[in-house]
């Protein structure tokens, strides 16, 4: 009896360290802030553009974004209205079997991108909703081809929902210059910050939503995010050691979407 004792009391000893050891792997994360303010909403195209596109003619005014020539689709971006006028990157054609849909209101930006799902007859098109210095972001569009070759959008992702998405799941601890991100509880890595003369890190030196973009190549897509740092001087946030956190994306048929498996890009 006295044996069976200890070994009880061992037991319960091995459960309560376990137990207790748990507990002290749980960390206390502060949340990333986003950049992106508010949603910006669908853009409409101007005159000059819906002129231009009232009658399709895929001449040098356009430039080929994506063609996959065994289903018989291609997608085009109007670069320029004439000579000397730009089209301010409004305007996507899609091309699919002979039929042509013209999608003035679709903002294509400098870098566009495309994959067909012949299986589920849907296009997936990732455009430049803002571009600049230090900034590339994206918003991801689902476009329907119908039996007929023409098309029509089903839904799009706006880049403020997807940020606020991403800072739902996102954290950080600071120790030092050493900043590790988690997700939710789970640790997804640790960077080093390097940056000495900028007078150390602001209060809220995390921020997402500058840099924000798409992964088409495969399934499911993924969407890209890289944080950036604040510092107490400086008006740009810093990029050089940040990590690219991605995240698979499920679109629903509610005009929703939601994110998962977050981890770093190698």
């Amino acid at each position: 009896m006295m044996m069976k004792s200890i070994i009880r009391m061992t037991l319960a000893l091995v459960v309560c360290f376990i137990a207790t050891s748990c507990d002290e792997k749980k960390v206390e994360t502060k949340p990333v802030l986003g950049t992106i303010e508010g949603a910006f909403g669908l853009e409409s195209a101007s005159q000059e553009v819906r002129d231009a596109m009232a009658s399709v003619t895929l001449d040098d005014r356009y430039e080929n974004t994506f063609e996959d020539q065994t289903h018989g689709i291609a997608v085009w971006s109007l670069m320029r209205l004439g000579e000397q006028q730009s089209s301010e990157g409004m305007g996507i054609v899609v091309v699919k079997d002979g039929k042509t849909t013209a999608f003035p209101d679709i903002r294509h930006g400098n870098r566009p991108s495309a994959r067909y799902d012949a299986e589920s007859q849907m296009l997936w098109l990732a455009c430049g909703e803002m571009e600049g210095t230090g900034i590339y972001v994206e918003r991801l569009y689902q476009l329907q081809i119908n039996d007929d070759g023409s098309a029509n959008i089903v839904q799009s992702i706006d880049p403020y929902d997807m940020q606020q998405a991403l800072l739902q799941r996102l954290g950080y601890t600071i120790d030092g210059q050493s900043i590790t991100f988690y997700d939710e509880n789970r640790p997804l890595c640790c960077v080093t910050d390097t940056v000495s003369d900028m007078g150390g890190f602001d209060e809220e030196p995390v921020w997402i939503g500058e840099q924000l973009s798409y992964d088409l190549s495969g399934e499911p897509i993924r969407v890209l995010c890289m944080p950036g740092l604040k510092y107490v001087t400086g008006l740009v946030l810093n990029y050089d050691v940040m990590p690219t956190i991605e995240a698979d994306v499920e679109m629903s048929q509610e005009s929703s979407f939601t994110i998962s498996n977050l981890k770093i890009k190698e």
